[in-house]
């Protein structure tokens, strides 16, 4: 179990990162490359990765398991502004740093011979690794980058709505599984028992595509505290927001019924998760064609994004899209 705890100045200084951030979405990518239990909505794109992203992963890989510890100076708060930022604070990661982060690493994982210059802080044995890091994020993330990036915007779109409507308290509340908000803590599921004691520096929220089921944080506590979480699907948005002063209100279904047509608010409503055309056929009950079609019309009035990774074609919801199926915009009320 996870448990953070804040105070009063914490949540005022609660915020969600503008964008999604490269090298977490790298770290997070490695561990779906590696997961046993794969989730079938990325198969697609690993597929692709596998194929075009083999060169830098010899190097990646030993550094980030499949499981338990990675080092916290892949994941640099300087990220958040770009991935070109990231991978210069990578590059200045204090010598000192790296070799104690290796070393945790060492201790439960086999690590290649290669990590002992890494962990003396070598400048060559730092470009290789930012440069491994940015052939890998070229190859294998940047191709889906407009997907991903719709995805985590769709997510930010909520929460900040809803924060800049009713604070964030009732923001917290908009956290579905694995988390509970029990002011002033909160809970998520996680591997190992932890407690993250903010005490007035605030938490930064960051939506990932590629973190799935559990949250992520940073292993040391004196770092700016961080919270990598899984962007939420549409049908697991909370339907109401029970927050004291506020409540989240989806719009009804009946209304985009009227607004689009029974058969384009259902194809709407089938993108919850991103899919292909044929998925999205089978689960609007429509013909290829028609999917297709339908999905034509609704990006072209900005309702959805569609991205070719090679010769998949993938649709997503856009903030827009979101907003109107779920009631992200306009949906937080005053409670009577």
């Amino acid at each position: 179990m996870l448990r953070v705890h804040f105070h009063a100045e914490d949540l005022a200084r609660t915020k969600i990162a503008e964008r999604p951030d490269p090298l977490w979405e790298i770290v997070l990518s490695l561990h779906q490359l590696r997961a046993n239990r794969r989730d079938p909505a990325l198969a697609p794109w690993r597929r692709h990765a596998a194929r075009h992203g083999p060169g830098p992963l010899g190097m990646l890989l030993p550094l980030v398991p499949e499981r338990g510890y990675f080092p916290d100076f892949l994941t640099p708060s300087a990220s958040t502004a770009g991935l070109g930022h990231g991978l210069e604070a990578v590059l200045s990661t204090p010598r000192r740093r790296i070799r104690t982060e290796l070393t945790k690493l060492a201790a439960g994982n086999a690590v290649p011979t290669w990590t002992r210059t890494l962990a003396e802080g070598e400048p060559a044995a730092l470009r290789r690794l930012a440069g491994a890091l940015r052939a890998y994020h070229d190859a294998a993330l940047a191709p889906a980058w407009p997907w991903i990036s719709a995805r985590v915007e769709a997510d930010r779109s909520l929460r900040t709505h809803t924060q800049w409507r009713a604070g964030a308290d009732a923001m917290l509340r908009t956290l579905g599984p694995p988390f509970r908000w029990q002011p002033p803590v909160l809970e998520a599921a996680y591997p190992v028992d932890r407690d993250l004691r903010l005490d007035g520096r605030g938490l930064l929220l960051v939506p990932s595509y590629f973190c799935r089921r559990t949250p992520v944080v940073l292993e040391d506590t004196t770092l700016a505290p961080v919270l990598v979480y899984p962007v939420e699907t549409v049908r697991s948005v909370p339907n109401e927001d029970r927050c004291g002063t506020a409540v989240l209100v989806p719009q009804r279904r009946e209304h985009l019924d009227q607004l689009l047509g029974r058969t384009r608010a259902g194809v709407l409503d089938a993108l919850f998760e991103d899919c292909t055309t044929t998925e999205l056929a089978r689960r609007a009950g429509l013909a290829v064609s028609s999917a297709s079609e339908h999905a034509t019309v609704l990006r072209q009035a900005g309702l959805v994004s569609t991205v070719r990774i090679r010769n998949s074609v993938r649709h997503t919801l856009t903030p827009l899209g979101l907003a109107l199926l779920g009631g992200a915009q306009g949906s937080v009320r005053d409670a009577a």
